[in-house]
């Protein structure tokens, strides 16, 4: 019986370190799965606000007394309406890659009725179709409404690439730096993706907002958990061996 614990003693001693280690991963991986979990249903409460927002009747847009309380959670997405005239001459291009290919979106300010400004992304134009000239006839001049998701600001640029407002180079759109390049005075925080309204000689292409949030919270939680579970097995091994 002494030769016994003799040989069973220093093997649950250096178990130890072991069961410590699994323990503690255990630990790691089911607070990562909670995590998760919390992720998941904040991403549900996400689509489901976006779908309302995007789905509910054109509300017209904020105007400057609301322009401080504009943020992701009450109107990012939210279907609005516009009306005024566009500056054509004020334009600007921002450099997009869409299902139709590579190419622009279509900056266009739109002075409105109420005396403020606000940038509408009237749609993508392709690489060869980018100087007005080509594309003509999808200029609206006078008085027009505009349609479409309110979304906000994407100041900087894009992965690597920054914005040089000095050389009217635009990889986001980026509503402020835009403003002042064009010199816009009273520039709403925000931009409008415009609706797919056809326009006059088939361009700017609008319509072309990407609605969709990759939501995989589940399975990641779920493999979290089974790691946790995988740890305590591994533990139990080690105790008992």
């Amino acid at each position: 019986m002494n030769a016994r614990r003799g040989r069973a003693g220093p093997a649950a001693h250096r178990s130890w370190p072991m069961i410590a280690a699994a323990l503690l991963a255990a630990t790691v991986f089911a607070a990562l799965g909670i995590w998760q979990l919390q992720r998941l249903q904040w991403k549900r409460a996400l689509i489901e606000r976006v779908q309302h927002h995007a789905g509910g009747a054109a509300v017209t847009v904020p105007g400057p007394a609301e322009w401080s309380r504009v943020d992701v959670e009450h109107e990012e997405y939210l279907h609005v309406r516009a009306v005024g005239v566009f500056l054509n001459e004020q334009e600007t291009l921002v450099q997009a890659v869409t299902e139709q290919g590579a190419g622009f979106w279509l900056m266009t300010p739109l002075r409105t009725d109420a005396g403020y400004t606000v940038l509408v992304n009237r749609g993508f134009v392709p690489a060869g179709r980018a100087a007005q000239a080509a594309r003509r006839r999808g200029q609206i001049d006078g008085p027009a409404t505009v349609s479409g998701l309110l979304r906000l600001s994407e100041p900087g640029g894009a992965f690597l690439r920054a914005n040089s407002p000095a050389a009217d180079r635009w990889y986001s759109r980026d509503v402020s730096a835009i403003a002042q390049r064009r010199g816009l005075a009273a520039a709403a925080p925000y931009f409008i993706d415009a609706d797919a309204t056809p326009n006059s000689g088939g361009l700017p292409v609008g319509g072309l907002t990407v609605i969709a949030f990759r939501n995989q919270h589940l399975q990641y939680a779920l493999t979290w958990f089974g790691l946790a579970l995988l740890s305590v097995w591994y533990g139990a091994v080690a105790f008992y061996r």
